[in-house]
């Protein structure tokens, strides 16, 4: 009984020991406490407006117009061993803005540096570029209580409003060259100066989402049934080509309808999309085509009839295999996380399995 309650006793304060220490390690940056980091920070810190702007990611961000047209502004956020950054745009997107972005790698001399974000592709993230009019030797980033602070100053009339914020791969610092590796997360924000009043956005979210409902729906889904009906249903003449026609037709007028609306949100975002944009595009115009071929379909008698049918097949293929890699890249531009590609892949999942069945079973009748 003894050894028993002695080892209670140690797993006890065992227990009891890493609770606070992890307490202790991952303290948060309270509003309610002045931040004086005055010495180690360029400009007085102690009279800040402040303002958690991140729950999930404990940031927090003060600021205050200390001159005319000079403002000053201090962003913490929980050292994980990588890049912590605050943003400038004017659409509320990343693309086209401007950042200042911050870390202390193992040599403990911290980078504080800004960035232009010209594409959602990181090698277009170019450091020591940007539009933000720092102020001189007005930049400090530093590491207290395993939390890292970056301060600068702004010479601006009226910062942007709208404000991002992203936190990188944990453990993993930007490259030698300062290049950054994809953000972790990230937010969007709008920022009240004057009220203090803070929203989270993401602009034309409703717009973005049945765009790309309408796409995933047209060219990925309904596609992809009526290819399967003209395979699976030819014993159910002329049932099969009348389904096949209809299912088409209408996956043919969602897409279109998602891709006018892409133009919309493009216009709408200043968006810049090229990629997704082209090979939507091309979508576009084979699901033309195969309407046009549709028009003109040669009689089941004709000799060109068997060249018809392997064109048909042929763009039909090319288009579905073009959509779906189009809608999981569509996904990954539009910041919509993981839920939906992994909901995406389910329904290509069965879908996949019910062809694998109906095949087999068009093997076992031959």
């Amino acid at each position: 009984m003894g050894m028993i309650t002695y080892f209670l006793y140690f797993t006890y304060l065992t227990f009891f020991s890493f609770v606070f220490s992890s307490l202790v390690s991952s303290q948060s940056d309270s509003c309610a406490s002045n931040l004086n980091l005055n010495g180690v920070i360029p400009f007085e810190t102690t009279s800040l407006h402040c303002h958690p702007v991140w729950s999930t990611q404990d940031y927090t961000l003060r600021y205050l117009q200390t001159r005319p047209n000079i403002w000053s502004f201090v962003l913490s956020a929980p050292d994980t061993n990588s890049f912590i950054a605050i943003g400038f745009s004017t659409t509320g997107r990343m693309v086209r803005s401007s950042a200042m972005v911050g870390w202390v790698p193992p040599n403990g001399v911290g980078v504080l540096k800004q960035y232009f974000l010209g594409a959602t592709n990181p090698a277009q993230v170019d450091p020591d570029q940007g539009n933000l009019q720092v102020v001189a030797n007005s930049t400090a980033i530093v590491s207290r209580s395993s939390r890292l602070y970056i301060a600068f100053q702004l010479n601006v009339t009226q910062p942007e409003s709208r404000l991002l914020y992203s936190v990188g791969q944990r453990n993993r610092f930007p490259s030698s060259d300062n290049r950054l590796a994809e953000h972790r997360d990230h937010i969007s924000t709008r920022l009240d100066y004057t009220s203090g009043q803070l929203t989270t956005e993401r602009p034309y979210t409703t717009l973005r989402r049945i765009h790309g409902i309408l796409n995933m729906l047209g060219w990925g889904i309904i596609m992809i049934i009526g290819a399967m009906a003209a395979r699976y249903l030819k014993h159910w003449d002329p049932i099969w080509f009348y389904s096949h026609s209809s299912i088409q037709l209408l996956g043919f007028i969602m897409g279109v309808s998602g891709v006018i609306l892409g133009f919309v949100v493009e216009n709408s975002l200043n968006a810049t999309v090229d990629r997704h944009k082209t090979i939507g595009m091309f979508i576009l115009i084979l699901g033309c085509l195969q309407v046009i071929a549709f028009l003109v379909r040669p009689s089941k008698e004709a000799k060109v009839r068997k060249y018809w049918n392997w064109y048909h097949y042929i763009v039909g293929r090319i288009l579905i295999v073009l959509a779906v890699i189009n809608i999981f890249y569509g996904i990954h531009v539009g910041d919509e996380g993981n839920g939906w590609k992994i909901g995406y892949g389910v329904t290509l999942a069965i879908l996949g399995i019910v062809g694998v069945g109906l095949e087999a079973r068009k093997l076992m009748r031959k």
